[in-house]
């Protein structure tokens, strides 16, 4: 029997579209949904990744936020109302899991974006180098897949820091103030990688979260997308590309009209193809499995469900393996109606149809 694959070896395999021994895995869960598996049989003091024997990762994460003061607001046992350094006050629930309530913006007009612009600049300390010079060559030497997270684009902007209804409605009566917003976030971004990269903390891969849909298609049109976002989705792409560095957007909702911008912007990976938005997987593999990492389709709402489950990684995973481009995921997150032996399942199905 051959050597197993190291979970560096098994992603770069897959992003240069090529077959690995076995499909890359890894996923995203609830805090409830753990809550519930601790009760049912998944160890204390494990992580779900070193149970079901996920691919080992590790990740570099800045601080490009505008640094804005921080703090608790009120904590109770069913809630935590904070202020974050994007000065949002939000309301995080500490037994239910979701998006947090965002309550207030500070950002809310170009005035107060001027503030926030004025605090957005590199600095040393917006990187935590004690971190990266105690683990790096751990990773390194463990075979990890070394991911840089960048935070930047329409869905950070108005999820996280500005309002939805507020960056929706300046779309269209004030597209360059969004511009300017999603550009600085951008260059924030990029200066801090480049000082950890001319470091010599060189990673395989950077991933950052643009949100564009939701369940009936995407949340801005194809438009809006190519004038406003595309431009640092591409620079980026290009900036990583320079430097033999694959790039990896999450993006939930229905996208499907907004792929080819994704492809031409030079996205190489797309996650998580969410199942009840229409992000078709066979389609998608069939158009675009040669331009396009995937990773994710494993449809959440079919795991409770043992003979649903069961057809759909069996259809699945042998024609989105084929030729290497596709990594295991579900579909968004793991909810808390998914039991551990559901899930004990899903992963016995995964490791069976997911080795070539």
């Amino acid at each position: 029997m051959s050597t197993p694959m190291t979970s560096h070896e098994r992603y770069r395999r897959v992003f240069s579209h090529q077959e690995p021994d076995r499909l890359p895995m890894r996923d995203v869960f609830w805090g409830s949904t753990l809550e519930r598996w601790r009760k049912e049989g998944l160890p204390e003091g494990v992580g779900p990744g070193e149970y079901f024997g996920f691919d080992k990762l590790a990740g570099i994460h800045m601080d490009n936020s505008p640094r804005f003061p921080t703090g608790v607001v009120e904590d109770t046992d069913e809630y935590t109302i904070y202020n974050t350094q994007w000065g949002v006050t939000q309301r995080n629930w500490k037994h239910r899991s979701g998006v947090p309530e965002f309550m207030e913006f500070r950002v809310v007009d170009r005035d107060s974006w001027a503030e926030a612009k004025e605090r957005m600049v590199p600095t040393e300390d917006r990187v935590n180098w004690k971190h990266l010079e105690e683990n790096f060559e751990t990773w390194r030497a463990e075979g990890r897949w070394i991911i840089a997270g960048a935070w930047f684009g329409f869905d950070v902007l108005h999820s996280w820091f500005v309002g939805t209804e507020r960056v929706m409605m300046a779309l269209v009566e004030d597209p360059e103030w969004v511009k300017d917003m999603i550009d600085t976030m951008l260059e924030l971004d990029l200066a801090l990688m480049t000082m950890i990269w001319d470091r010599g903390y060189h990673f395989d891969c950077v991933q950052w979260p643009d949100d564009l849909g939701y369940v009936n298609g995407p949340l801005i049109s194809p438009r809006s997308y190519r004038e406003v976002v595309k431009p640092a989705h591409a620079r980026m792409c290009d900036w990583c590309h320079n430097r033999g560095v694959f790039t990896w957007l999450h993006c939930c909702g229905g996208v499907m009209p907004l792929i080819p911008d994704f492809i031409d912007a030079g996205i190489d990976g797309l996650q998580p193809l969410e199942q009840k938005a229409g992000m078709d997987v066979f389609e998608l593999k069939r158009d675009h499995g040669d331009d396009l990492v995937l990773e994710g389709g494993i449809d959440v709402r079919k795991m409770p469900h043992a003979d649903q489950i069961e057809e759909e990684i069996r259809t699945k995973l042998p024609v989105l393996k084929q030729g290497g481009g596709y990594c295991f995921h579900s579909d968004h997150s793991v909810p808390d109606d998914v039991s551990f032996q559901d899930y004990c399942r899903v992963i016995e199905l995964a490791k069976e149809y997911g080795t070539y």
